[in-house]
């Protein structure tokens, strides 16, 4: 059995070693990331609270693997960055653990380090979570067709130009401007994961001002992270880059009303 771990500023990043190894990621521990961890064959993960959010969903998918006898675990994102996998290994305090992972006493206020000694001997998985559809689909907003994407890493090059909404957060993967957005969109949106540590949560935004494309994040607390369709219905804005606030995006507008409204 590997002891050591792998550091995975996205989840999306997990490839053929992942099998029976034990990862920090820097993603947030939604459904969605937590069922590309279990059927990336891993053994155990570390993942980003998010700020927890509206019901919870910014640890759901932490609780959900435990159902499949995977130990899993969040931290506290005021303690490290979102979509840093370095920050979270060095510098994350543990804010929820699952029952799998407290089985081998792994618990709230451990460091990522204690936390990942204990996790060394959890066991293989029992089972595995079931694979979530590619949730990617256009919306009528409006007089807009809006692509409502519930990962960000499904975002396609030849969404240029388009209005995007996800169920991503809003942190730069790895500190990487490149990954702020996969298109030249003409907007897009994201969680605010609780703003986090170094209001990380917000730092797509800026990047994206350098590309010409509007981006807004909405407050964790109003919609589910994970889930564009949440985003749509009660999403509201939790910060705008200049570009979205020349467009007419404003802090607290839901982000419905500004789609609808745009022209």
């Amino acid at each position: 059995m590997q002891k050591d771990h792998l550091l995975l500023n996205s989840i999306t990043d997990a490839d053929g070693t992942a099998p029976g190894r034990i990862a920090v990621s820097g993603s947030h521990g939604g459904l969605y990331a937590a069922a590309v961890a279990s059927r990336a064959g891993l053994r155990a993960v570390v993942l980003n609270d998010a700020g927890r959010g509206l019901d919870d969903a910014g640890i759901a998918g932490v609780k959900a693997l435990s159902d499949v006898g995977m130990a899993a675990c969040a931290v506290d994102c005021m303690t490290a960055e979102i979509g840093s996998a370095v920050d979270m290994a060095e510098n994350g305090m543990i804010s929820f653990a699952n029952e799998m992972a407290a089985g081998f006493d792994v618990a709230v206020g451990q460091t990522v380090a204690e936390a990942l000694e204990r996790l060394a001997n959890a066991p293989e998985p029992s089972g595995m979570m079931d694979a979530i559809p590619e949730a990617r689909w256009d919306e009528k907003v409006g007089a807009h067709q809006v692509l409502c994407v519930d990962s960000a890493s499904l975002i396609k090059p030849e969404d240029a130009g388009r209005i995007i909404v996800t169920g991503s957060h809003g942190g730069l993967i790895g500190g990487d401007p490149a990954r702020a957005c996969k298109a030249e969109a003409f907007f897009v949106s994201y969680s605010d994961a609780g703003r986090g540590k170094n209001d990380i949560g917000l730092s797509r935004l800026p990047a994206l001002d350098q590309r010409d494309i509007a981006a807004v994040t909405l407050d964790c607390n109003t919609c589910l992270i994970g889930s564009a369709a949440s985003a749509l219905t009660t999403g509201r804005i939790s910060a705008v880059n200049k570009t979205a606030a020349a467009l007419g995006a404003a802090i607290g507008q839901p982000l419905a009303e500004f789609l609808a409204g745009l022209s």
